[in-house]
């Protein structure tokens, strides 16, 4: 009886053992990239992106409300990564 218990104590121990270790989804990181066709490259969209377009939208182009990036227009996302590159220092 004392073997039998052990084994299923054993066995319980080894099963949460990867279930510990994988992550949980709130600490799983969402990356979005989004390319840019006029200069052929990726862009991660971080807190930094963010920021920047933000910037963009409200200041440059006088937005008078947050839109997301991915609701503009194509070409609109493409004005936003010309002027990106223009601005590679903004932060």
């Amino acid at each position: 009886m004392k073997t039998l218990a052990g084994i299923l104590l054993l066995s319980t121990q080894i099963l949460t053992i990867p279930a510990m270790a994988t992550p949980k989804p709130e600490e799983q990181v969402v990356v979005h990239r989004y390319y840019d066709p006029d200069h052929r490259d990726y862009h991660e969209w971080n807190e930094g992106e963010a920021r920047a377009y933000r910037h963009w939208l409200m200041e440059e182009r006088r937005e008078h409300r947050y839109r997301e990036y991915r609701r503009l227009r194509a070409e609109q996302q493409r004005e936003y990564w010309r002027w990106r590159h223009e601005h590679g220092d903004w932060h």
